[in-house]
């Protein structure tokens, strides 16, 4: 008797063991899917990302609207495809963009305020673009940092599929100003024209056709674990070993019921 109760006490405990590795794995999984870690390399991005911060990008956003005039995504680099890039997004397909040093307009309309530039990083390196139109499924993509930003002013606009997800969360490292989840700044092109007037002499911002690191015929099929990865994966299995083991050794109150007494008349 002994022995079976032996048994059956190991057997529970490897199947939970079991179950506590699979719930892992697959919670692992539907993060994976949902939410991605980047690492920012450079400051390009300055001062809404700063070098070496690690970020959570959410990949399911987009899968029911598209991406709007202020979000700051990261996508599959056309220059480098291997490279993934995080720039803000400034024109959608059919828009019409016109920038002369540091002066946007889209549609007609000046962009007037940008909050999320800081007026010592203002500054445009590249030629003059005039009236140049977004071809339909791209997007007119801008660093932060004006002066010191490959963008769509240098190689054109950003292939819809090449859209990984929106920036949401800064988590690392903890206390500096922009820990937390990434601002919204969309007000701020509220006053821009929905549709752009018809204009003369336009032309079409220029498309590299560039296929993502994660389709390239050179690239694992299944996404590969990266550093910026790594606290992830460590820390599902941690919080759910340390459930587990809380599980297995909290205090079990015993409820008893206390006898009744029997009145005697």
């Amino acid at each position: 008797m002994d022995v079976e109760l032996d048994f059956e006490k190991r057997f529970r405990l490897v199947r939970e063991i079991i179950e506590t590795l699979v719930l892992t794995i697959l919670m692992f999984l539907v993060i994976r899917l949902a939410v991605q870690n980047f690492n920012i390399d450079g400051h390009s991005m300055e001062p809404t990302f700063h070098d070496k911060q690690f970020i959570f990008v959410d990949k399911w956003s987009y899968l029911m609207r598209a991406p709007a005039r202020g979000d700051v995504i990261v996508f599959a680099a056309p220059p480098e495809p291997s490279q993934d890039y995080i720039k803000r997004v400034v024109g959608l397909p059919g828009d019409v963009i016109t920038i002369q040093d540091t002066a946007i307009f889209i549609n007609g309309k000046a962009l007037n305020t940008e909050p999320y530039v800081d007026i010592r990083m203002q500054g445009n390196p590249y030629a003059p673009i005039v009236n140049m139109v977004v071809p339909n499924g791209t997007y007119f993509v801008l660093g932060d940092n004006r002066a010191g930003s490959s963008d769509s002013r240098a190689w054109g606009c950003v292939p819809r599929q090449n859209v990984v997800g929106q920036a949401a969360f800064v988590f690392w490292p903890f206390g500096q100003d922009n820990w937390g989840l990434v601002k919204n700044y969309n007000a701020a092109f509220d006053q821009i024209p929905a549709t752009s007037p018809k204009v003369s002499n336009s032309t079409t911002c220029p498309l590299k056709e560039a296929v993502p690191a994660s389709t390239s015929a050179d690239t694992p099929a299944m996404p590969v674990l990266s550093q910026a990865e790594a606290p992830l994966a460590l820390l599902l299995p941690t919080l759910l070993a340390g459930w587990w083991y809380w599980q297995q050794w909290k205090p079990h109150r015993q409820h008893s019921t206390p006898n009744e007494e029997q009145l005697e008349e």
